[in-house]
């Protein structure tokens, strides 16, 4: 009897231990339930304060919160940039030719809503879109920048034809610094690809100088900088032989006399497909002083496409524009 008693107790005793046990497992494991929510409770507005960004642009300072999923852009290079970038924009303004939006960014518009001009973009057409993020220029639309910035957080860039600068102000506006890294890593060695390229083919002739020539229906122009000027001069281009002032953004020609002023060693050059500006071309390049110039003689005048060498201004017309480049000089890709 005793001994029965005993192997009682002691069979009782194991399964109060067990009891205990398994309680004590329970009570850890809602422990570490009640830990990772207290942990996940604190984590959250951390996050939220990651997502909120304080852009610094040139018209100020604007706060952006997480990604911004439907973005206007009022100038050409923004909307380069947008689709570069693997965005569609939920608005965009028409293009300066081809109207409503460049050839070469077609297929990836389609159903892009056009907001007016870049000029003078339709603030009511924008706010019936409800972006959360407007893209604009300080050039363009420094007036309004305050109706902008009530429609949507707005950042705007310097200017229009700084393609470099577009990136990066809206890889970080959209929250997609990375791509925007991986665009300009991308942009910087086909920059450092031409360099190598060109030096060994030309050898002591590079660097070149170069015009960027421009007919109008009653004058002509010399882009010194502006887009294909910056771009040609990131690549080791010089420029016109004959002006020597760094300043000068576009160098307006109104006297034939003046031709020499566009001397260099090679011409790129782009006009409007009119009789007006046929004409204009026509008499200036039958004048005297043009067969003169150093391009001519040396048969290194290239006319070249508009949209993309000029009114893209972003950076798939860049490396549509550098391909052109290492075309004409039989340059490997």
């Amino acid at each position: 009897m005793q001994a029965n008693t005993y192997a009682f107790s002691r069979k009782s005793l194991f399964s109060l231990m067990a009891l205990l046990l398994s309680m004590l497992l329970f009570l850890a494991g809602c422990g570490n339930d009640s830990a990772g929510g207290a942990e996940e409770t604190k984590t959250e507005p951390k996050a939220e304060e990651e997502t909120a960004r304080e852009i610094t642009h040139a018209m100020g300072t604007t706060t952006i919160e997480g990604t911004p999923q439907k973005i206007v852009t009022l100038y050409q290079g923004a909307t380069d940039v947008a689709v570069e970038m693997g965005v569609k924009p939920a608005g965009a303004v028409e293009s300066w030719l081809q109207q409503p939006v460049y050839e070469y960014l077609k297929d990836d518009m389609e159903g892009v809503t056009i907001v007016g001009q870049e000029t003078q973009p339709n603030l009511e057409e924008i706010a019936k879109l409800e972006p959360d993020l407007i893209i604009a220029s300080k050039l363009r639309h420094e007036e309004i920048y305050d109706q902008l910035s009530q429609i949507a957080p707005t950042v705007a860039h310097e200017t229009v034809f700084d393609f470099k600068g577009t990136v990066e102000m809206m890889g970080e506006a959209m929250n997609q610094q990375d791509k925007a890294d991986e665009l300009l890593a991308a942009w910087d060695e086909r920059v450092s690809d031409f360099q190598g390229k060109i030096q060994e083919k030309m050898g002591d002739k590079w660097p070149m100088h170069v015009s960027v020539l421009n007919f109008r229906e009653d004058h002509a122009r010399i882009y010194v900088t502006g887009f294909a000027g910056s771009i040609l001069t990131e690549l080791g281009f010089e420029g016109p032989k004959n002006i020597t002032d760094e300043s000068l953004d576009v160098v307006k020609l109104t006297d034939k006399e003046s031709i020499s002023q566009m001397n260099a060693d090679v011409f790129y050059m782009f006009m409007e497909d009119n009789e007006a500006v046929k004409k204009t071309h026509d008499e200036w390049t039958s004048h005297p002083l043009w067969a003169n110039l150093d391009a001519v003689k040396a048969d290194q005048v290239y006319t070249v496409d508009e949209i993309i060498w000029n009114m893209g201004g972003g950076i798939r017309a860049a490396n549509l524009m550098l391909d052109d480049i290492y075309n004409r000089f039989e340059l490997e890709k």
